[in-house]
């Protein structure tokens, strides 16, 4: 059984974007809890943010992978860049995203960079404006991913056909 379960690929691959440390004062002294945001995904378009909280670290990115495997996306890519460019909102966080050419590289910052490459996406450019809270800048990254589509979806939904 345990040969089976070693040779096993893991599906999706997690990062952790961030872990929060929380404290509380009682008697004895300060009692720490931990929260982590976690992305999964297969680097082929199919990804999931999620947030984990327990009183230990290892314990809350378990939480965090298992709630992200639960919200599952898919994101439509051409190639390894994205097919257009896309405003992700959240909050007060705004991401821009445009795809690159090749050789560019994941041009981003740290929440939004784990987010674009678990979707698998390898030439990007992209800014985030207004909030830089890693919390609302990954889920404004994954809104814009989500948003993303093809030019026959586009030409589906229009009924216009493509020459």
């Amino acid at each position: 059984m345990q040969d089976n379960d070693e040779q096993r690929v893991p599906e999706f691959e997690e990062t952790v974007i961030k872990i929060y440390r929380c404290a509380k004062v009682m008697k004895g002294g300060r009692r720490f809890s931990f929260a982590a945001l976690v992305i999964v995904g297969n680097k082929n378009g199919r990804l999931g943010l999620g947030y984990g909280k327990a009183n230990e670290v290892p314990a809350s990115v378990e939480k965090g992978v298992a709630d992200a495997k639960k919200k599952l996306h898919t994101v439509y890519l051409d190639g390894n860049t994205l097919p257009h460019a896309v405003v992700g909102r959240f909050g007060a966080a705004k991401v821009l995203m445009k795809p690159a050419s090749a050789g560019t590289g994941v041009i981003a910052g740290a929440s939004v960079r784990a987010v674009v490459e678990a979707a698998g996406v390898k030439n990007i450019l992209t800014k985030s404006f207004g909030s830089n809270n890693p919390k609302n800048l990954a889920k404004a990254a994954l809104d814009g991913l989500v948003r993303l589509r093809t030019r026959e979806q586009v030409a589906k939904l229009r009924g216009v056909v493509i020459e």
